[in-house]
């Protein structure tokens, strides 16, 4: 098997710079929802720290970005601070609405390419890209429309939550009600341990605590942002427009000066276009017609 694989698919919280925040032995999240296409190569710098550098999380790295083409795929099981494809992938600057990106430390199944998150899997004609930090103990659902790949309790869950989904609903439902039922089935995997998660389709993106997560709004106005893993900042308000509003959600801050909100543990929040939008129902409007 290759090493690498490179696929292409169809309560606030003030950081200050003298705050320490110790990064935990639990796998990292790091997802990023936008009203425009943006790329994540600066999160990602401080973020791929953390796969071995600032933390010990040398089991694998993978993101999967929704763009207007479909869902690119990149994973490795190499740790993200010794792989050539993170260096790549910080050099392309690649652009999307969406991301779901995670760097691994193994708690069950081996260190492999099956192994590295996100994963990935088609329903409603859509791609869905998911990725997990936890510990999900005794979770072995019965096979159903959906089966692993690999042998981690996260691709079961993903595998669980799609057949929930595909088999309530024929086509896609509408959002609110998208978001009552993954409520549900992810309150019930919860049951068996800690269930962070991000589950995106390029459009939706879902973020789901047990533990930690954290989330970031980036919008007017702009300021500069530092990372706490690295030494880089950078002025937003330099490389964005006045319309632009980024969600950045991360299971701890990834900068030092910005104001973060912790989740509740329990919470699923939902992003659309940058903004939470949560249980809401989508809303339409109405076209007026002059007589």
């Amino acid at each position: 098997m290759p090493k690498h694989s490179f696929r292409l698919h169809g309560a606030a919280v003030i950081v200050g710079p003298s705050s320490n925040f110790a990064v935990t032995s639990m796998c990292q999240l790091l997802a990023m929802s936008s009203n425009k296409p943006a790329a994540v190569d600066f999160s990602f710098a401080g973020f791929a720290e953390r796969g071995g550098r600032t933390g010990e999380h040398r089991d694998g790295w993978g993101i999967a970005l929704h763009t207007a083409t479909g869902c690119r795929l990149v994973t490795d099981y190499l740790p993200s601070i010794a792989s050539p494809l993170a260096v790549q992938f910080r050099r392309e600057a690649i652009k999307a609405r969406s991301v779901v990106a995670h760097i691994r430390k193994a708690t069950q199944g081996r260190a492999s390419l099956e192994n590295s998150h996100p994963f990935t899997r088609e329903l409603w004609g859509q791609t869905w890209s998911f990725a997990h930090n936890g510990d999900l103990q005794l979770f072995d659902p019965n096979p159903s429309l959906y089966a692993p790949w690999g042998d981690t309790d996260s691709e079961r869950a993903f595998c669980h939550l799609l057949s929930g989904l595909a088999l309530r609903f024929e086509q896609a439902p509408p959002r609110h009600v998208l978001y009552a039922t993954l409520a549900t089935l992810a309150g019930e995997i919860a049951a068996h341990g800690s269930f962070n998660f991000i589950l995106s389709n390029g459009d939706l993106l879902f973020a789901h605590c047990s533990t930690e997560l954290h989330v970031v709004v980036r919008e007017y106005p702009f300021s500069v942002a530092h990372l706490v893993d690295c030494e880089l900042s950078i002025d937003f308000s330099r490389h964005n427009h006045l319309d632009d509003r980024i969600a950045v959600i991360a299971t701890q801050p990834l900068t030092s000066n910005e104001r973060w909100t912790r989740f509740i543990p329990g919470e699923l929040k939902l992003f659309a276009g940058g903004e939470e939008v949560g249980a809401a129902p989508e809303r339409r409007d109405k076209l007026l017609i002059a007589y």
